[in-house]
C-alpha cells in the first residue's frame, strides 16, 4: 500500500490543513496517546527502531505544519540514552489525524526503519538483549495458515490449531492430527528462510540474518524432538499451492490413520 500523498498530490495547495487532519486532541492522557500510536502502528510490538548492540526503543509519529507552509510532514522520534532522534518520513496529506499517522507509519516500514516482529525464542535467541529484541510474529490465524486449514477442512480433515503436539514440547503446531500424529507448519518465506524466496534485509543485514538462522535451527530441532516421539511433520510454505499442500496433508493423515485415500 502507498502513502496517500502520491494518491492525492496538492490537496491543501490553497489554504492550510485542518487541525484534525494533524493535531492531537488537547488533553489527552499518556496511555490515550500511547493507544493512538498502537492503532496507527498496527500494534504496540510494530513500534519499535533498533538502536544497535540488542537495544531497541519504542518510536512515535509526529505530525507538524511548518509555518508559512501547507504541507503535513511526518516524523518518527525515539528516545536514546536521554537524546531524541527524528527521522522525517515525507509528507501525508489525509483528512484525519489517524489516517495520516497509519500513512506515516506505512512510509517507517517501507522505509525499513522499524523492526519487524518475529516468532517467540523460547531461550534460543544467543543473548538476553537479542531475546529481547525478538518479538511475537507467527501468531495463529495467518492468511496463509487460514487458507490452508480451509482447503483441510473441505477434504473432511479436523484438526487441533495452534497446539503443541507432545506433551513438554514448548513448540506450537498449526495443526495437529492427534490420532494419525502429523503435526503441520505452516512457514513465513522471510522468517523460516525459504530457499525459494528468503532475501537478507537491506538494513542490519547480520543482526537479522542471525535471526533467521536461529529461526531454522529451531525449526531444524523441533523437527528432530517430534520424530523422536513418532509424528510426522509436515511444513508447508506460504508461496505453495493450498490445493497441493491440503491434498500432501490429507494423503499422509489418511496413511497414517488406516483410513482409504480421499478422491480430490
Amino acid at each position: 500500500m502507498t502513502a496517500s500523498p502520491a494518491a492525492e498530490p496538492g490537496r491543501w495547495k490553497d489554504k492550510p490543513p485542518p487541525p484534525r487532519a494533524w493535531k492531537g486532541k488537547p488533553g489527552l492522557s499518556r496511555a490515550r496517546r500511547t493507544a493512538e500510536q498502537d492503532r496507527a502502528a498496527g500494534g504496540n510490538d510494530r513500534r519499535y527502531v533498533d538502536l544497535g548492540n540488542g537495544r531497541t526503543a519504542q518510536a512515535s509519529v509526529e505530525l507538524k505544519v511548518l509555518p508559512n507552509t501547507r504541507r503535513i510532514r511526518a516524523y518518527l522520534r525515539w528516545s536514546d540514552s536521554g537524546r531524541s532522534p527524528a527521522k522525517y518520513l515525507g509528507e501525508v496529506c489525509e483528512t484525519t489525524r489517524a489516517r495520516n499517522l497509519a500513512a506515516a507509519w506505512r512510509m517507517a516500514f517501507e522505509q525499513e526503519l522499524l523492526i519487524v516482529p518475529e516468532i517467540p525464542s523460547d531461550s534460543w535467541a544467543s543473548t538476553p538483549a537479542s531475546r529481547k529484541v525478538m518479538k511475537a510474529n507467527r501468531s495463529r490465524d495467518t492468511k496463509p495458515e487460514l487458507a490452508l486449514r480451509s482447503a483441510i477442512h473441505k477434504l473432511g480433515l479436523r484438526y487441533r490449531v495452534d497446539t503443541p503436539p507432545i506433551e513438554g514440547l514448548r513448540r506450537r503446531a498449526d495443526m495437529v492430527f492427534s490420532r494419525a500424529r502429523v503435526a503441520v507448519f505452516s512457514d513465513g518465506c522471510y522468517w523460516h528462510g525459504c530457499p525459494e524466496h528468503y532475501r537478507s534485509s537491506r538494513q542490519n543485514e547480520e543482526f537479522w540474518s542471525e535471526k533467521i538462522m536461529v529461526n531454522r535451527a529451531r525449526d531444524r530441532d523441533t523437527d528432530a524432538k517430534l520424530l523422536d516421539a513418532d509424528w510426522l511433520v509436515i511444513r508447508v510454505w506460504e508461496h505453495e499451492n493450498v490445493t497441493d499442500a491440503a491434498n500432501r496433508i490429507a494423503q499422509a493423515v489418511q496413511s497414517r490413520s488406516g483410513q482409504p485415500p480421499r478422491s480430490t
